[in-house]
């Protein structure tokens, strides 16, 4: 397991490093963020001096190398825009970006999960069909479109909720929502079709037929041998959701790294954008690491040697 940790670590390193790589490349090939701080009125002086004191003046291997130096210095240099340390700012607002997206992972298992073991244990029931037609409705829905309904019904019209915003449980719910819709329609989807191929294998059957109770049977035997692929849909969901919920910051003003990273993007403000990318590049990496050691515990067959 040791050894096993160690070469992912140095896979996880290489790939962030591969992740650094292409996003410096992609933002500057996105745009020139000089003529965005440049003043209408400033001078061709004015510009050579700003371009100077950024470093843009450099050749892009050489820009590159400074960036890198600055990375393994545990910094991404200074905002554009506002002079704050880039990775301390996106740290500051990474709290709101897990609150919510931890929301969302939670409601996704507490919904998702449930429903998919009863939609496999009434198979073709009214319930199963129920089921399965609101999943699939789920993952069609554009969680940016919900967010609006949301905002229309029960701020506009209703006046329950607040519309935008972050403090209470209140501004949570409908974000939460929002961004936990489609992964906990996949999440349901995903129980259900491995509860069914479960309960079809003869150590099922052979359960059974020793006379052990149906929860012993569905907790013990059939659950644990289909959590394998949930938890690496549940890993993937977690990652996804840390990295996916810029469409409902946006929407619902939530002051998350989404948010952040977006406005970044609009001001080309490079180094916010690197981090927030960083960021959430080492998290990814991080949770299916943990995934992948889990499966040890789940399967004993599963060896990493």
């Amino acid at each position: 397991m040791t050894g096993f940790i160690i070469r992912r670590s140095i896979q996880a390193i290489i790939l962030i490093k591969c992740v650094l790589v292409f996003v410096f490349l992609l933002l500057h090939i996105s745009g020139d963020p000089i003529s965005v701080m440049l003043p209408e009125d400033a001078s061709k002086e004015d510009e050579i001096l700003l371009r100077k004191q950024y470093g843009f003046d450099k050749p892009l291997v050489t820009q590159y190398g400074i960036f890198f130096g600055k990375v393994l210095r545990g910094s991404f240099g200074d905002s554009f825009e506002t002079g704050e340390p880039a990775l301390g700012l996106v740290l500051s607002h990474m709290p709101a970006t897990v609150e919510l997206a931890g929301t969302a992972f939670i409601v996704s298992i507490i919904v998702g999960l449930p429903l998919g073991c009863l939609a496999a244990l009434r198979e073709k029931s009214f319930l199963d069909r129920t089921c399965m037609i609101g999943a699939v409705l789920g993952q069609a829905l554009p969680g940016f479109w919900l967010g609006l309904i949301l905002i229309l019904v029960f701020a506009v019209h209703l006046r329950l909720l607040p519309s935008f915003g972050y403090g209470s449980w209140a501004h949570l719910i409908m974000p939460g929502i929002a961004a936990s819709v489609f992964h906990t329609a996949r999440l349901a989807r995903l129980m259900r079709s491995e509860m069914l191929e479960v309960l079809r294998s003869d150590y099922i059957l052979t359960a059974r037929s020793k006379g052990l109770i149906e929860s012993v049977v569905l907790f013990r035997h059939a659950m644990k041998n289909s959590a394998i692929p949930i938890v690496t849909v549940l890993g993937l969901d977690l990652a996804l959701t840390l990295g996916g919920t810029v469409i409902i910051e946006t929407v619902f003003a939530w002051p998350g790294v989404g948010r952040l990273t977006v406005e970044a993007i609009h001001t080309r403000d490079f180094p916010i954008v690197q981090a927030a990318v960083f960021m959430l590049a080492s998290i990814f990496v991080l949770i299916n690491m943990i995934v992948d050691i889990l499966y040890t515990y789940l399967d004993p067959r599963i060896k990493y040697e």
